[in-house]
């Protein structure tokens, strides 16, 4: 694993559950990646963030991604690292990546499903934020 890890911020934490879910349906996206790009130049989490960091966080979660157990490292990796607090900011952003493109398919669907697991998102709140994102990306 690379030294980013050992000095992740919340934000590229952030950063990095947004990319592996772009990444879970084995396709990054142009829309996707336009997404991470507005949702970081605009929220207020990101403020003060250096977006130099992007790629190597990028790079980070592509390298755990192609081990056995990434996965789990890598949200070990979010939840040693974000705030409880924004666990339900990080399951939003990713949503609004899944949405980016009009279709959340197969892959996408089911890491949203581990990240509700695994960073204890509430089934109703899910349901609520996964609805504001489709209604977010719906087009005429």
């Amino acid at each position: 694993m690379s030294d980013i890890a050992d000095t992740l911020t919340p934000q590229d934490a952030l950063i990095a559950i947004m990319v592996a879910l772009s990444a879970s349906d084995e396709t990054v996206r142009t829309s996707e990646l336009i997404t991470i790009e507005r949702i970081v130049n605009h929220l207020p989490v990101f403020r003060d963030y250096d977006q130099l960091r992007i790629r190597d966080v990028s790079n980070l979660v592509f390298d755990l991604l192609t081990e056995e157990d990434g996965l789990d490292l890598l949200f070990n990796l979010v939840r040693k690292t974000l705030p409880e607090s924004l666990w339900e900011t990080a399951y939003a952003l990713c949503c609004d990546v899944a949405a980016a493109d009009g279709k959340a398919r197969d892959g996408e669907l089911r890491m949203l499903e581990e990240m509700r697991y695994e960073l204890n998102i509430d089934r109703l709140h899910s349901a609520a934020i996964e609805r504001a994102a489709r209604v977010r990306h719906m087009v005429v």
